[in-house]
């Protein structure tokens, strides 16, 4: 497996020519956290990492980017993006928050395989936005690996929402002494969408331990002879 750590992404493989349409109803001014992931499948600990952040940080949307392929892992583990769509609109109806949460197949319309370009691409379309890129702190721990990791830092705030046996491995990630600097305490997360970046934030919240990969070994348990039901 291949990994990009710092440096800047190149931008050779940005949205495909023609592609303007992404789905999203933003105004300028709104304050807009980008979730980005698989969700393979959504559950409610993602519901709490997004609803953590609309509080926390006082945001007027949150948008889940359902990833159409996750470069970084086998497609061979993924369920299909209508499948992994629909997860995701159960999981942020957890959230109860209406039209607050927002699932999207934003990649899929505008062609782009890794985030870096997928938030550049958002960027560019929707001026006056205050977006902020969510994440639970179990990326942070790898972060470091993403492509453009460090371009993304500069592109836009970020939040990131403590996840269960990751708290330790995330305080001290590579991103997080590399941005130390930008780091702003959480009593003041509400101030993180109106600031430049590079900025962010760790959002301590009653942890929620469901996770996707546990979820898919439990589907496959149940599918083998010994895991069925009599």
């Amino acid at each position: 497996m291949k990994f990009f750590h710092a440096g800047p992404a190149p931008r050779a493989f940005g949205p495909r020519q023609g592609a303007l349409r992404d789905g999203l109803d933003l105004q300028p001014g709104m304050k807009v956290g980008l979730f980005g992931g698989s969700f393979n499948p959504a559950h409610d600990g993602h519901a709490h990492v997004a609803e953590t952040a609309l509080r926390r940080l006082d945001l007027d949307r949150v948008v889940w980017l359902v990833s159409p392929q996750n470069p970084l892992k086998d497609a061979r583990d993924s369920a299909p993006l209508a499948e992994r769509m629909n997860s995701a609109r159960a999981a942020a109806a957890l959230a109860a928050h209406g039209p607050a949460m927002v699932v999207s197949d934003v990649e899929t319309r505008i062609g782009t395989q890794w985030t870096v370009d997928t938030l550049r691409a958002l960027v560019a379309r929707h001026p006056g936005v205050r977006f902020v890129w969510l994440m639970g702190s179990d990326n942070l721990a790898t972060f470091h690996r993403w492509r453009g990791w460090t371009d993304i830092m500069r592109l836009m705030p970020m939040a990131v929402i403590a996840r269960p046996g990751s708290e330790l491995t995330s305080r001290t990630a590579p991103a997080a002494a590399r941005f130390a600097a930008a780091r702003l305490p959480a009593v003041r997360a509400r101030l993180l969408p109106e600031l430049d970046a590079p900025a962010w934030t760790l959002l301590n919240a009653p942890l929620n331990h469901r996770s996707s990969t546990a979820l898919r070994a439990a589907a496959r348990a149940a599918e083998t002879p010994t895991g069925r039901n009599a």
